[in-house]
């Protein structure tokens, strides 16, 4: 079983306005719900699966650790 990770919030928001993108649509092109993407985005989600952070970082075009929190 993959390890949850965790997701910068201030990087997600950030490219994702940078792409030009709204939280809805940001939404419909990976699946992922409005609210889900929302809670990533305040840090009230502190831990994501990987597979969530693959389909963010493939909507955005960037890679999966540029997503992340640096240890």
């Amino acid at each position: 079983m993959l390890a949850d990770m965790e997701v910068d919030p201030t990087k997600l928001r950030e490219i994702r306005e940078a792409r030009a993108y709204s939280l809805r649509e940001l939404g419909q092109i990976t699946g992922i719900s409005y609210n889900t993407i929302w809670f990533i985005e305040t840090g009230r989600r502190k831990s994501v699966h990987p597979r969530t952070v693959r389909l963010l970082a493939m909507a955005l075009r960037v890679k999966p650790t540029d997503l992340t929190k640096k240890g």
